[in-house]
């Protein structure tokens, strides 16, 4: 399977590096692909590096103005032209997605995602990895947002809620069929 992650290229401490670093290996050894923003920096570092050297391939999507900072012994590495060209290949290039913990730019990412999922653009399974609680806010909104009317479908239909990289694993095996 080709596993989309969303996540930081900040550098983070062990409270995320850790959980990271093991789905990373579970993707890995799970024969998976990882197919992601191809930075050498960061968290994105922390899961490429864990992916590889558990026998993982890995599919870089960099952009223009990053593709310094790209990973060089990628098994592929494509440069977008900007930031939304960029999130339309990783999607296209994957069978599952992971949004991690991040930013502005993971926010930007998933929300894309769920968005284009509620719009029946894409039926890929979505998990929201809530490592040490980062997206418990978010979850609460999303919550709140279904029950107020706001989602034109149930909220388990659109993402999946996982506390850690096993069960994140579990699911996406589980709803996409592919092993």
């Amino acid at each position: 399977m080709k596993i989309c992650v969303f996540l930081s290229a900040a550098d983070l401490d062990d409270r995320y590096t850790v959980p990271a670093r093991e789905f990373a290996e579970l993707i890995g050894r799970g024969g998976h692909t990882l197919v992601w923003g191809g930075s050498e920096s960061g968290l994105m570092k922390v899961v490429a590096d864990g992916v590889q050297e558990s026998g993982g391939k890995l599919i870089g999507v960099s952009v223009d103005f990053l593709a310094a900072k790209a990973r060089t012994n990628a098994d592929e590495m494509v440069i977008a032209r900007d930031l939304a060209e960029r999130k339309a290949l990783l999607l296209e290039k994957s069978d599952a997605i992971v949004v991690m913990v991040g930013g502005t730019g993971t926010l930007d990412e998933a929300t894309e995602i769920l968005e284009l999922k509620k719009h029946g653009k894409h039926t890929k399974p979505v998990v929201l990895l809530n490592t040490a609680g980062f997206y418990d806010g978010l979850r609460q909104q999303f919550q709140r947002m279904e029950d107020e009317g706001f989602l034109p479908l149930p909220l388990a239909d659109l993402v999946f809620f996982a506390k850690d990289g096993i069960g994140a694993l579990a699911y996406l095996e589980e709803s996409s069929g592919l092993r």
